[in-house]
């Protein structure tokens, strides 16, 4: 008897702009911004490492969709603040789908000069609700709604970063991988938390951990 082969992990499902528009809801002119977002993020990545050039063949599911549906699990929140946001990703996809909305605001923090050289194009060309900080997460003073980040760090030192951001209030929403358990477990021995890990709608490897409290853990 041949031992049976092994099954592969399930793929993301590659969607087009007019299938975003149905999940998302997104606008033509929102759909517009994001196809320039698109455009940019291109051009930017021949001269600098933003994502995998591959990735930007699939930008409506990989990067468009994976960061709208934040929006699905926070609909009320209006300040939020995006922590390595070097490609925009979530920030820029969130602030053009917030757009014109009263009151939406997008913080993108980012500690590396020339990705903010990036956003600051990506802010301006595209008349953003949104505000990019050259520092590190953790020097800045910002109540917001929810804390998020994408590919920024292992939980244990993405924690350390958000924080701040959590003490006053915030929400976190961290989009991570399908590592989320061990990487969640390792975070156990520095913080004490309460986290929910919710399923990716963008693919059936992500998650989401969604964080309330946060403290230091104890020390054995």
């Amino acid at each position: 008897m041949s031992a049976a082969a092994p099954l592969e992990p399930p793929r993301e499902a590659v969607i087009d702009a007019a299938s975003f528009a149905v999940a998302s809801g997104a606008t033509p002119p929102q759909l517009a911004d994001l196809e320039r977002f698109r455009e940019l993020l291109a051009d930017w990545n021949e001269r600098m490492n933003l994502v995998g050039p591959a990735t930007l063949e699939v930008f409506w599911s990989r990067h468009a969709w994976d960061s709208a549906q934040l929006l699905l699990l926070a609909p009320d929140a209006l300040t939020w603040a995006d922590l390595g946001a070097g490609a925009g990703l979530p920030g820029v996809v969130l602030a053009i789908l917030g757009k014109g909305r009263p009151g939406f605001h997008v913080d993108l923090v980012e500690s590396m000069s020339k990705r903010c050289k990036f956003l600051s194009e990506a802010v301006s060309a595209l008349d953003l609700p949104a505000t990019v900080r050259h520092d590190r997460a953790e020097n800045l003073d910002l109540s917001v709604d929810i804390v998020t980040a994408r590919a920024c760090a292992p939980l244990s030192r993405l924690l350390g970063y958000a924080r701040p951001y959590l003490r006053r209030g915030a929400t976190g929403l961290f989009l991570k991988g399908q590592d989320v358990v061990a990487d969640m477990h390792e975070a156990t021995i520095y913080w004490d938390y309460d986290a929910e890990v919710i399923p990716s709608l963008s693919d059936p490897r992500g998650r989401i951990v969604r964080v309330r409290r946060l403290g230091r853990a104890r020390k054995v």
